[in-house]
């Protein structure tokens, strides 16, 4: 594990005048080799592949950095058990290199070891504790395949009652047999990373563009119009890259998505008690499928997911309908002692994962492939679809490879596997840095730099939601350092204050106040 220093902090910043700049030269007429539409994982990932291998690069999105599906996430980095389990084994080693990328080298202060365990319950059986023990060790086997260390990832093992009551005391004791205790990658936060990757491509000369809509697609660019006032330019490409996600299909023809819906529920962690690990909770009647319990530590716990088919027009944001809750409490009963009713759930959200057509008889996608595919039009506009959070980085250098040959563009080779994010470093580093370890998670090396803001004034250092540790410091440090233009911005990306939109209510004031300080220097 061996991150070097992320790029300066001057290089990475964006804010409301770099946008102005930056979208005033494509307006003039400024040609670039790559436009990527779309900002979410894989689009910003497309960004920073192009712009390391030295291509001049504009990233536009309609609305924000991870507006889309990349903040509704479980916030894991999965390596690949589900999918080894069905098959899918170039899939599972896909996700455990991504995986081991992230966590040893790319983004180490964002992604750290997180422990669950699958209580063994009188609903599971012998038969499937057993697969389930043969599934976390061809999980470690796979951890091992693509070379990240045991000291990353904890081997699994096997748990007493006594200590799966130990790490999680809401479980019903009754009939507890013990537990399996695995470990996976978990992000502090999807947005946040998003946010970092964007920012490091711009760090390495791309143009990060925010609130500006792709109207049409073209070999040589694109018909697009500024959001915030309504002019429309057209902004001039070799080559055009389309990581819209469940949008994509929208913007180039004969491309046949099924998305899938993802819903998570937010819970107070008062309502579970003390959770020491996640839990893997199986769902009655189903083999390799699981709710999780994810504990946030910021007194929040996400309990998901489902997947469900999602026909017919694609809301900007989806709406999380009520029988996925019942779902969810439902599962999430079968296994605890508490009693979770629906007015515990302070909030819910729902990700729509873009999922290629793959006609599937019965209508599902629970079982459609998470491969990723490019597609390249008669007119070289490349599109990126499927896949997931975990494997972005392969997804965009995939993507930019397609979009070099297309144009036979003079790149140099893809060196994202090495490029650190903005605030990696060696945990080492991180460790001995003298700020709140709860910034350290979510900035890294930054951390120092938001901390001051609260030095320089005790206002910003409050938090700005009563039993949430956000403060006004990092309200600041998003409007002036990361891009955020509005009070959604700042509550709903770069901090996930508006998960519970009680709490959202109580912060906006805050927001407000830091985009008029932002306004004013």
């Amino acid at each position: 594990m061996n991150p070097t220093s992320s790029p300066a902090l001057t290089g990475s910043s964006l804010d409301a005048e770099r946008r102005g700049r930056e979208l005033a030269e494509l307006a003039d007429g400024a040609e670039v080799d790559v436009l990527v539409v779309g900002l979410g994982a894989t689009g910003a990932g497309a960004a920073l592949d192009a712009a390391t291998r030295g291509l001049r690069v504009a990233a536009i999105d309609a609305h924000d950095l991870a507006f889309g599906t990349s903040r509704w996430s479980s916030k894991l980095i999965h390596g690949g058990l589900r999918y080894l389990a069905v098959g899918q084994l170039d899939v599972a080693h896909e996700s455990a290199v991504e995986r081991g990328v992230l966590m040893e080298r790319t983004a180490p202060h964002l992604v750290r070891a997180q422990p669950f365990v699958l209580p063994l319950t009188p609903l599971v059986g012998r038969a499937q504790a057993a697969l389930a023990r043969a599934g976390f060790l061809a999980g470690d086997m796979l951890r091992a395949a693509a070379r990240t260390s045991r000291s990353t990832l904890p081997a699994p093992r096997t748990l007493s009652a006594v200590e799966t009551r130990h790490l999680a005391p809401a479980l019903r004791t009754t009939g507890l047999r013990g537990g399996l205790l695995s470990w996976d990658g978990q992000l502090t936060d999807d947005a946040r990373l998003v946010t970092a990757i964007a920012r490091t491509a711009a760090a390495h000369g791309a143009r990060i563009l925010t609130r500006i809509r792709a109207l049409e697609l073209g070999g040589d660019g694109a018909l697009v119009r500024d959001e915030t006032t309504g002019e429309e330019l057209r902004i001039r490409a070799r080559t055009v890259v389309n990581a819209a996600g469940v949008w994509a299909g929208g913007l180039v023809d004969d491309v046949r998505l099924r998305p899938s819906r993802g819903t998570h529920l937010v819970l107070r962690s008062e309502d579970l008690g003390r959770l020491s690990a996640g839990l893997h909770i199986p769902i009655p009647g189903e083999t390799n499928r699981f709710v999780l319990v994810l504990p946030q530590g910021d007194g929040r716990v996400y309990v998901g997911l489902t997947d469900e088919p999602v026909d017919g027009d694609i809301p900007d944001v989806p709406e999380v309908p009520e029988t996925d809750i019942g779902f969810l409490l439902d599962v999430l009963g079968s296994a605890l002692d508490v009693t979770v009713q629906r007015a515990d759930v302070v909030g819910a959200f729902a990700g729509l994962r873009p999922l290629l057509d793959t006609q599937n008889s019965d209508g599902s996608t629970a079982d459609i492939s998470r491969k990723h595919a490019v597609l390249t039009s008669p007119d070289a506009v490349v599109t990126v679809v499927g896949g997931k959070l975990t494997t972005y980085r392969r997804m965009a250098q995939d993507a930019v490879d397609a979009a070099v040959a297309a144009r036979g563009l003079a790149a140099g080779p893809c060196r994202t596997t090495s490029v650190p994010l903005v605030g990696a470093d060696h945990p080492r580093r991180l460790a001995q840095l003298d700020v709140p370890a709860r910034l350290v998670r979510r900035y890294g090396t930054e951390a120092a730099a938001v901390h001051a803001l609260g030095v320089e004034d005790p206002e910003l250092a409050r938090p700005v939601v009563p039993g949430h540790p956000v403060t006004g410091a990092e309200l600041l440090w998003a409007v002036r350092h990361e891009g955020a233009l509005d009070e959604g911005d700042v509550l709903d990306r770069r901090t996930r204050v508006g998960l519970v939109q009680e709490d959202r209510g109580a912060a906006e004031s805050a927001a407000r106040e830091a985009l008029a300080r932002a306004a004013t220097v």
